[in-house]
């Protein structure tokens, strides 16, 4: 009877495995015929205005004609993922132009002396107005724009003679960053406000002091930009330059290690950079000269924030999280159901924050809990580099079923999702980033994989 009754389940167990494995592979299917048909939707041409280059727009009606400068940069990943798959030699060079356009529209727009570089080149844009008149006091473009040139010259054997002329104010836009965007105390990248900071209302810097947020998202970018400066700077035969910069990366590297890494949760936050200086001057207090704070003056640089945001899994994706946090960011975190896993990915913030909703909003995008195929793609990318391949191809197994249901649903991709329910939640016709799902499945399946810089 036992026997019996061992056989029914591991029969039982077997039929639901190989139902799964057909359920994945028609919606990988479902991905396919999508994206291979839907792609060329994002190739737009400059028709006037202030776009110069052919250049790569998110898709839907909300972006039907605007450069973004994290977008353009990732969907670009995922549409050398398309060619690579089915497109031919004509293809690629077809979406060389798009490609280099991106990089070449901003660079447009990039001061040699201040190296202030817009985060968004509108088609209907005036150019006279794109550049802020205090352009220390709001944000730029993310630093993206080195990792997106790297990528497309990675991609095309090394060649970075289309950039050569441009590579002076790319120079300039990472030493604004340097000069002006960090903390002399910390080491650590800040945003000067919460306009367009790529993941819109992370509580970490959304309605927070200007100046106050060195964002682990932002320092995370800037550890790749820096490395990716070195790449192209050594391509380009400056060589001390390279040095200088792969010297920086590591500056940053251990900086983030210090500050951004919580022992208490085993995770990697933001920080708060918003802490009164020590003065030493005295006071008039109780009716005679005081100096405050004198016997015991502050002697930390920064507060950290423990905002459970999924942007601390950035230090995967980066390569700054040493193995023994990468163990315990995963197990402790990742995998909590309480907090970020759920049925279709990562949630975007951990449900036991007050803040965690799932509204559909505009301006700014939600990021306080909805699942977005971007962060589920970081976040796999940096599972697969530190060696969690079955937490990885979970992630990526849940993308696919998100995905995969909303086209047999729908017949459209959305911009972000309910994370219990894998409905939709606001822009259908988004493409983008979302087509990274295909960069997991060639991973899923073991073929070629294209991955950022």
């Amino acid at each position: 009877m036992k026997r019996a009754i061992l056989t029914m389940c591991l029969c039982s167990g077997l039929m639901a495995a190989v139902a799964q494995v057909a359920a994945t592979r028609e919606h990988a299917r479902l991905i396919r015929e999508h994206i291979c048909a839907d792609y060329k939707q994002m190739y737009r041409q400059p028709e006037g205005g202030a776009l110069i280059y052919p250049y790569l727009t998110p898709g839907s009606k909300s972006y039907a004609a605007v450069l973004w400068d994290w977008d353009s940069w990732l969907s670009d990943v995922a549409l050398r993922q398309i060619l690579a798959d089915v497109g031919t030699f004509e293809d690629r060079q077809e979406a060389l132009a798009y490609e280099q356009g991106c990089v070449l529209n901003y660079l447009a727009y990039t001061s040699d002396a201040d190296g202030y570089m817009p985060m968004v080149v509108d088609a209907q844009s005036d150019p006279e107005r794109i550049r802020p008149k205090d352009i220390y006091s709001t944000n730029m473009h993310k630093p993206v724009i080195a990792q997106h040139a790297a990528f497309i010259a990675s991609q095309n054997g090394g060649d970075v003679s289309w950039l050569r002329e441009g590579f002076g104010r790319m120079q300039a836009f990472v030493r604004n960053y340097q000069e002006h965007h960090r903390h002399a105390a910390t080491g650590l990248f800040y945003w000067q406000d919460d306009l367009a900071i790529g993941v819109d209302n992370d509580p970490s810097t959304f309605f927070r002091p200007k100046g106050s947020s060195a964002s682990i998202f932002l320092n995370c970018l800037m550890y790749k930009e820096l490395r990716a400066m070195s790449w192209l700077a050594e391509k380009m035969g400056l060589t001390k330059a390279a040095q200088c910069y792969e010297q920086d990366a590591d500056s940053l590297c251990e900086a983030v290690r210090r500050y951004c890494w919580d022992e208490k949760d085993g995770m990697y936050y933001s920080v708060d950079l918003n802490l009164l200086p020590y003065t030493g001057q005295p006071q008039i207090i109780f009716g005679k000269p005081f100096v405050l704070h004198e016997g015991a003056p502050r002697q930390y640089p920064c507060l950290i924030q423990r905002l459970g945001s999924w942007s601390g899994f950035m230090a995967l994706w980066a390569g700054i999280a040493t193995q023994h946090h990468a163990q315990r960011m995963v197990r402790e975190n990742l995998l909590d159901g309480r907090t970020f896993c759920a049925p279709y990915g990562i949630r975007t913030l951990s449900k036991l924050e007050q803040m965690y909703n799932l509204r559909a909003t505009h301006n700014p995008s939600n990021w306080q809990g909805p699942i977005w195929g971007i962060s589920n793609y970081l976040v796999f990318r940096g599972l697969v580099d530190y060696g969690f391949d079955a937490e990885a191809r979970q992630l990526a197994e849940k993308t696919c079923v998100l995905f995969g249901e909303d086209l047999r649903k729908n017949r459209t991709l959305h911009e972000y999702y309910n994370p219990d329910t894998g409905e939709g939640i606001i822009n259908p016709g988004f493409q983008n980033w979302n087509y990274l799902v295909l960069n997991m499945l060639a991973w899923l399946e073991g073929r070629t994989v294209v991955r950022e810089f």
